[in-house]
């Protein structure tokens, strides 16, 4: 990509770019999945197979600060359980880069961000039923010790692999998973901190090799980095304040516009 396009970005368009890492802090350390809606913004701005590069590292810095938040919390064996089907994910998302060019990466992104807000308005729908099977459960669910459990981590983990690496959208689908383990709010955060800061990480060489993070990305990203502190705070300042319901509704109606405008676009 010419990278050079990307300080070619208006003054408008570089608050949107700052409220959406704002939102990218938030959502790490109050409401995981969140950050659809900054993967909506950065492809409507920058280039769709430049903002891939550019939002990685700004979700590195909320993952950092969700691990130092939840680190506590995490649940180690349904970690190691999904890493392998996640690492074939993004390999398949890696070639799938290579070949797909802008306008296929663009509506790919809008088309993923639609599927992920039908999965989040099916997990509201099964979230009652979920919250009253779990209701006495811990931060450590037995579900994923079983035979069951460990195909549908399998399965999750392929799903959020590509998801992640085409688009940055694995939220949703691991968000989606978590919830069908059976975690509670802490350790959901948690675990959830440390997947995407390994995961991200790992990410990190492909996106390189790809040619979507060089030395003007990551300028840019320095200076969007100081928003995804504050969105953090806040975040942990709210997650036990929040409305729920509400948010999700607002977060959910976000993403459905998102993908509609990219792929009309």
């Amino acid at each position: 990509m010419n990278t050079m396009t990307l300080w070619h970005i208006s003054g408008w368009e570089f608050a949107a770019l700052a409220t959406a890492a704002l939102l990218v802090g938030f959502s790490k350390t109050a409401v995981s999945g969140a950050n659809t809606v900054s993967l909506a913004i950065f492809a409507a701005v920058l280039p769709a197979r430049a903002s891939t590069g550019v939002l990685l590292p700004i979700l590195i810095v909320g993952d950092v600060l969700a691990v130092l938040t939840y680190r506590r919390h995490a649940h180690w064996p349904t970690l190691w359980r999904l890493f392998p089907a996640v690492a074939a994910g993004v390999v398949i998302g890696t070639l799938f880069l290579v070949w797909a060019d802008d306008a296929v990466v663009r509506t790919s992104i809008g088309a993923i961000l639609l599927f992920m807000a039908g999965v989040t308005l099916w997990r509201r729908c099964k979230a009652e039923a979920v919250a009253g099977d779990s209701a006495g459960a811990a931060d450590e669910p037995d579900s994923v010790t079983t035979r069951s459990g460990r195909a549908k981590a399998r399965s999750y983990g392929v799903l959020g692999g590509f998801t992640t690496m085409v688009a940055n959208a694995g939220g949703p689908v691991m968000s989606m998973y978590l919830l069908s383990a059976g975690f509670r709010k802490l350790g959901f955060l948690g675990t959830s901190a440390f997947f995407f800061l390994i995961v991200n990480v790992t990410k990190v060489p492909f996106s390189v090799g790809l040619g979507l993070i060089d030395g003007h990305s990551l300028l840019l990203d320095a200076a969007l980095a100081a928003f995804v502190v504050p969105g953090a705070l806040i975040g942990k300042w709210a997650v036990n304040r929040i409305n729920q319901r509400l948010f999700e509704q607002l977060v959910i109606a976000a993403t459905i516009i998102g993908g509609l405008q990219l792929l009309l676009r």
